[in-house]
């Protein structure tokens, strides 16, 4: 059948052209039809087989033949080879596309308007992936993607709409001087996307890293790096720019390393702060940035992993007027939320409470928090004397580096006031001996210190499918285990699922708590060493690192894998 030779509005699609060219359409038809699927929000091959125009094959067979692509048929198609978390899920469901395979750097999906090139792009880029395209139709298309969309987990409702962020302006109208350079729109929903998935998987830390050929996105899951994303390589400075604006770094400076702060309201009751950091390397800038969840703080002793002796021991430390706890560990290790946790119960109307802290990760209502700034001359011991003037009852230090530092908590600790602090050492008896090595003498130690906890976070197991591991008597006695302990005891390992990450998901604490005793004391002042003291701890039920990772394998909670990993 012959069609009038009316022109299309330049506004139509480039399908509804192709429709034409192949006397599916008449332009007028084309023409209203495009209207009406704009108005109403839909793809145009949802509105023409909806309202019964044309059928989903009719179109794709014309879009197959007119762009010279393979036509598809999903009937045959299995879902699980589907590539899963490449795409999110959102954009599936705007864009109407659904990954069919992956080989390599390419991506091979199912469309059903091969003329939607903004679409392609922001796929693209999102991906870093090259694209395949091949026809299938609509009805099949729409019917695979709900399938598809139903066995991924729902993710946190305030994390969908990116319209919605609001980010604090850290420094004012002046950091977004060039802010027009590098606002495009992929760019800053490439960047709104990334903070919101790291937080909804419960990422520690983003790491944008440039390199020559290639630009990678990493998110530190329960303590591992694990890569998420390869956004182009020329887009690289552009997203670190974005970066650097929202944390009020200047962006012109690209030699030197910069710090800044980004503050991401998700709700009217929820904020998360990331702290950034730049490092200028030999292939364009690296930012890290780290995600603080005041929230995380808040959960409440119980949610550390404390067993119930260690935990009434650093609730009857807290509890004294005056002394000092010391929390030690490896850089993450969990030692910040160990000490805000104990604040959080300390934080009350009657008590004034002052930390220092370079830099400050949380910030909590009703508490004097100062950030160390030693270019001006502000450390931790000039904070302490600052704190000492200011009618202090709990004065929390950041980390002890120095004699100056350990001295002034010790005073204070000695003068009616309650001090925490934390140290990088590998266990609680090991702490006595760091101290001592910086000059502070036994006595002092003795009666200042009343807690020292050690701890490691260990990754948790997946409740939904870790599964049970036999091992033999003989090798469990080796890795530590009682006799008493072995009837009954089920070890389980890792498997993974869709919900965890390699089957872990989360951490808990494995903690060894050194209450300060009348024999520890006694020992202290004699300048004991650690592994006499520690031998002496044991005798009054001690439970060490090894021990408590052991315990956590014991219920369940972790596996002996990681608790190896511990050491």
């Amino acid at each position: 059948m012959a069609h009038s030779a009316l022109p299309l509005a330049s506004s139509s699609s480039g399908l509804a052209r192709t429709l034409v060219a192949a006397a599916l359409l008449t332009p007028a038809l084309a023409q209203r039809c495009c209207v009406e699927a704009d108005k109403n929000q839909v793809p145009l091959t949802r509105w023409l087989v909806e309202q019964g125009v044309l059928s989903a094959r009719a179109i794709a067979v014309a879009a197959s033949q007119a762009f010279g692509l393979p036509l598809f048929d999903l009937e045959v198609f299995d879902a699980k080879g589907v590539p899963q978390g490449l795409i999110d899920a959102r954009l599936l469901q705007q864009h109407q596309v659904l990954p069919l395979a992956q080989h390599g750097a390419r991506l091979c999906l199912g469309v059903t308007d091969p003329t939607a090139h903004e679409a392609f792009l922001e796929l693209k880029f999102h991906t870093g992936a090259t694209l395949d395209l091949v026809v299938v139709e609509d009805d099949k298309l729409r019917r695979a993607l709900n399938a598809l969309l139903d066995t991924v987990p729902a993710a946190d409702s305030s994390f969908n709409d990116l319209a919605h962020l609001r980010f604090d302006d850290p420094a004012g109208p002046a950091a977004h001087a060039d802010d027009a350079a590098v606002d495009e729109t992929p760019i800053v929903r490439f960047v709104n996307k990334l903070l919101l998935d790291a937080i909804g998987r419960n990422a520690s830390d983003i790491h944008l890293e440039p390199y020559e050929k290639i630009c990678r996105v990493r998110l530190r899951l329960d303590g591992l790096l694990k890569e998420v994303a390869h956004p182009p390589l020329p887009s690289a400075a552009r997203i670190a720019a974005r970066l650097k604006i929202m944390a009020g770094c200047d962006v012109a400076e690209r030699r030197l390393p910069q710090d800044g702060r980004i503050r991401l309201n998700l709700t009217r009751s929820k904020a998360i702060d990331l702290r950034v950091s730049t490092l200028p390397t030999l292939w364009g800038e690296k930012l890290v940035l780290r995600i603080l969840d005041a929230t995380s703080t808040q959960l409440g002793i119980d949610a550390l992993g404390f067993d119930t002796w260690q935990k009434q021991c650093y609730l009857e430390a807290l509890a004294r007027k005056q002394g000092m706890i010391l929390v030690t560990g490896p850089t993450g290790s969990g030692k910040t939320v160990t000490l805000y946790s104990g604040l959080n119960i300390l934080n009350t109307h009657e008590r004034n409470i002052s930390t220092a802290e370079d830099p400050v990760e949380i910030h909590l209502e009703g508490i004097n928090q100062v950030a160390v700034n030693p270019k001006v001359g502000l450390n931790f011991a000039t904070a302490l004397r600052a704190f000492l003037r200011q009618d202090p009852d709990v004065v929390m230090v950041g980390e002890i580096r120095d004699l100056e530092t350990a001295e002034i908590a010790v005073k204070a600790a000695q003068t009616g006031h309650l001090v925490l602090s934390t140290l990088h050492t590998n266990s609680a008896p090991e702490t006595l001996t760091r101290l001592r090595g910086m000059g502070i003498a036994g006595y002092n130690l003795a009666s200042s210190i009343t807690l020292i906890v050690a701890q490691r976070l260990a990754r948790r197991l997946c409740g939904h499918c870790k599964k049970p591991l036999k091992l033999p008597a003989q090798l469990l006695l080796q890795e530590g285990f009682s006799e008493a302990q072995l009837p009954g005891l089920t070890l389980f390992e890792a498997n993974g699922c869709e919900r965890c990450n390699d089957g872990y998901k989360g951490r808990i604490g494995c903690y060894e708590v050194l209450p300060v005793t009348e024999n520890i004391t006694r020992a202290i002042m004699s300048d004991t060493d650690a592994l006499s003291i520690a031998a002496l701890a044991r005798e009054e039920g001690y439970a060490t690192l090894r021990s408590a990772a052991l315990a956590k394998v014991a219920q369940g909670l972790t596996s002996l894998r990681e608790a190896n990993s511990l050491a």
